[in-house]
């Protein structure tokens, strides 16, 4: 299975708990950014383009601490920049795994190898690996050559050493679906615990902004790729609600739920999420009581919004959607592909 059991267990403990407590928003992901600075400069990335004094701080391990407990998330990504250039990065998932979150640091691969010695297996730390494609296109959307070897020979080794490692996939425009299927059935190949994938966000920063994909481009597009796993002809072993399958298929009319995985790095709570960047706040209650929600979303009409399906903004809708009866089943029977 891709989301272990243990996990949708404690996810789906925690939302009731919250819902039982007349809580009407509260977050599910806790997007723990502990620097922006990174060892490539991916065209499509808008996470790296920050003045060079904020490029060179970092969040220490308190800081870290703080965020989690302040923000209750029972998951914490660590994207970033690459968090493995972070000097204190093992200290840091020790302490979150420590306080029993589940934690998907997020690498580009070039530095797992070497770092692997620092972190111990767990089945609270996921390795989640960025890959785009097979060889060719992953190198193209890196811009630099030989990081898919890189990131494929760490993927085996971290596997061989028996931590839990998952993929992370960005599609744009352009994409040829039967690539993106074969490159599907290259990572089922590597017995990999899960093939996360989200259409890419047109960050305002970002250097290419040529191939981001418009909403019903996204729904197009993921009807073509997503056709043998819909039909029954491919078990891929997705790391995903299969309700937010269906929402990038169309088949679901979902609105973002923009407090579902807030963001927090070396400049504060991130208003109003992950993806835009529309300024800081200094505590997560802060985030939560002054941003006005009502103006993000697809439905808000707000033009930033519009075009968004990525999986942090929708991600956490289909999960509160799998606790309603109709959908409970099929979320459940998912865990046991």
């Amino acid at each position: 299975m891709a989301v272990q059991l243990q996990q949708a267990i404690a996810v789906g403990t925690y939302i009731l708990r919250q819902k039982l407590q007349g809580k009407k928003r509260f977050p599910l992901v806790l997007m723990l950014e502990p620097l922006f600075r990174c060892n490539l400069a991916c065209p499509g990335c808008g996470k790296i383009q920050h003045p060079l004094e904020i490029l060179k701080q970092y969040l220490n391990p308190e800081d870290c601490f703080r965020a989690v407990e302040e923000c209750g998330a029972p998951i914490v990504s660590i994207p970033g920049g690459e968090p493995l250039l972070h000097p204190q990065i093992a200290e840091i998932v020790q302490g979150l795994v420590e306080r029993r979150k589940f934690v998907y640091l997020c690498t580009n691969g070039i530095l797992l190898e070497e770092k692997l010695s620092l972190f111990e297996p767990s089945p609270y730390l996921t390795f989640s690996v960025h890959l785009d494609g097979l060889k060719e296109t992953h190198d193209k959307c890196v811009n630099r050559e030989g990081v898919f070897d890189t990131a494929v020979k760490a993927i085996k080794t971290a596997k061989a050493q028996g931590f839990r490692v998952s993929t992370n996939t960005t599609v744009f425009e352009g994409t040829d679906p039967q690539q993106m299927q074969e490159f599907f059935d290259f990572l089922e190949s590597l017995n990999t615990d899960g093939l996360m994938i989200s259409p890419g966000y047109s960050y305002e920063w970002a250097p290419d902004q040529e191939h981001f994909l418009k909403r019903e481009q996204t729904k197009a597009l993921f009807r073509q790729i997503l056709s043998p796993w819909k039909n029954g002809k491919k078990r891929w072993n997705f790391n995903h609600n299969p309700l937010f399958l269906d929402f990038l298929m169309g088949e679901k009319d979902y609105d973002c739920t923009p407090w579902g995985s807030p963001s927090y790095s070396v400049l504060g709570w991130q208003k109003p999420c992950y993806l835009m960047n529309e300024g800081y706040y200094q505590t997560f209650q802060e985030l939560l009581d002054n941003t006005n929600w009502e103006n993000y979303g697809h439905k808000s009409g707000n033009p930033k919004c519009a075009d968004c399906m990525v999986h942090c903004g929708y991600e956490p809708t289909a999960a509160m959607d799998a606790l309603n009866m109709e959908n409970t089943g099929r979320a459940i029977t998912s865990l046991f592909r």
